[in-house]
């Protein structure tokens, strides 16, 4: 690694690029004055009783305060939790508890990142932090239950970091943006700290907007894209060549050959990966003239050097690390933090797997019953505790249907008749819209697993619907 850890790398590019840019593409600002904020505000966490390595929530949505309050707390040496905003108060309540974090920063806590002062990152606890000290932590989907916070060194985020900036051929000329939320790994490791590892401007958006998307990138000059596929999808769809005329796009993230074409981009990478597996333990690069076939994305390439693989019997990939800190530190619990390995070091990812010509990864589907939705995972369980109380609603399943992009549509398979359709409507409009089931399927019975009484949720859409009847 070029830093010894990931407070480092950002003291080191503000003293050797201090007019690199970082922010939301309407309130920028240069790295020295970005990293003198946060130290202000990282002195003001020390000095509230905040202590090193004490944990904290961030659960707000991205502006360029979420990036001086993320770095303050790297600066500050104090492991922060990124939670998603848009999750129910139940829902982050219950993941909060399990965390136990020493202080919750909400939206109206993030304007203290530019009133709290400035000071001098040089002085703080996170510069001499060990490489392994856990930095932050990311949280899983939740489909099989209790979303999980995922432990994140920051030697795990460098060689993120490096592996995605080498792979997108990212130099200090470049302007990277990543329109997504910041809670994710993929604007967060790829987009953000892909580009600071470079050397390069590290810009986002307070939310994706396909109107302004292309407007942006060519008033920004921006040269490097960091997308996943739901706006990719939306840009093909609700965007032409003429709207991204004078773009200066020359590498991106989630390859499609279609957006390629297109919008006249010449390379993109295609990866494999997870929190858990070191944000992703896989990277192909694309260039426009090769031919891309329709999967292109889930073509995940050869592993980083510093990561094993391989596939079981069943097809399913494990990965396990071959230099310390490549894979997540393991999952958060009451108990302290479960490393989710075998005796012999492997991960098993969940995610099913095969090989292509060249003996390289390409990812198949999740293993896990998952469904996902405008990019986020729906917490199936959740949603289902949510839903349990309605009188008349006594069995029933969420599953899911392919929805009109790449991503899937919430069903609800019940077994109930008459329906409790008006209370389903008031139970189902207090979800967030991704949570809300679009549909319901009466069966006459929900499938389940004889032993345990599991619901088969891959048998649900094999049941005969006796009526369907959608809710929006």
């Amino acid at each position: 690694m070029t830093a010894h850890n990931l407070a480092r790398l950002l003291t080191d590019r503000a003293a050797s690029r201090p007019g690199l840019r970082l922010g939301t593409v309407d309130d920028q600002l240069r790295l020295d004055e970005a990293l003198a904020l946060a130290a202000g505000r990282a002195r003001r966490l020390l000095d509230s009783g905040v202590r090193p390595g004490d944990r904290v929530a961030l659960v707000a949505p991205t502006s360029t305060d979420y990036l001086l309050t993320w770095t303050a707390c790297v600066l500050a040496g104090v492991p922060v939790a990124l939670v998603n905003p848009t999750y129910p108060a139940d829902l982050s309540d219950q993941m909060l508890g399990r965390l136990g974090p020493k202080l919750v920063l909400g939206q109206d806590d993030l304007a203290a990142a530019r009133t709290s002062g400035t000071g001098d990152p040089a002085d703080l606890p996170g510069v001499a932090a060990d490489a392994f000290d856990t930095v932050s932590y990311m949280h899983t989907s939740g489909t099989t239950g209790l979303p999980k916070f995922c432990v994140q060194t920051g030697e795990y985020f460098l060689r993120l970091a490096r592996a995605m900036s080498e792979a997108l051929e990212l130099t200090p000329d470049d302007r990277v943006l990543a329109p997504l939320p910041l809670f994710h790994i993929n604007p967060m490791g790829y987009g953000m700290l892909g580009a600071l590892y470079a050397g390069a401007d590290a810009l986002t958006v307070e939310r994706f907007s396909a109107r302004r998307f292309w407007p942006d990138v060519v008033e920004q000059g921006v040269t490097a894209l960091v997308l996943h596929a739901p706006p990719v999808e939306i840009l093909k769809r609700a965007t032409t060549a003429e709207d991204a005329a004078g773009h200066r796009i020359r590498t991106m993230f989630y390859a499609d050959g279609e957006f390629l074409a297109r919008f006249s981009v010449p390379a993109a990478v295609s990866g494999y990966g997870s929190t858990e597996a070191a944000g992703v333990t896989h990277l192909k690069r694309w260039s426009a003239t090769d031919t891309l076939p329709p999967d292109a994305s889930r073509h995940g390439g050869p592993a980083r050097a510093d990561v094993e693989w391989r596939l079981d019997r069943a097809g399913l990939i494990q990965v396990r690390e071959r230099e310390p800190g490549a894979l997540f530190g393991g999952y958060l619990t009451p108990d302290g933090v479960d490393p989710a390995r075998d005796a012999e070091g492997w991960f098993d990812t969940g995610d099913f797997g095969r090989l292509d010509a060249d003996g390289d990864l390409v990812f198949v589907e999740r293993g896990s019953e998952s469904i996902r939705v405008k990019g986020e995972f729906v917490p199936v369980p959740f949603v289902e505790n949510h839903l349990a109380g309605i009188p008349g609603l006594t069995d029933f399943a969420l599953w899911k249907r392919p929805g009109e992009l790449v991503d899937e549509e919430v069903v609800l398979y019940a077994a109930a008749d008459p329906l409790p359709y008006d209370d389903l409507v008031k139970a189902v409009s207090q979800l967030p819209s991704f949570m809300r089931p679009v549909t319901v399927a009466q069966i006459a019975r929900v499938p389940r697993d004889a032993a345990a009484g599991k619901v088969q949720r891959r048998l649900l859409a094999e049941q005969e619907v006796i009526r369907w009847t959608d809710l929006v």
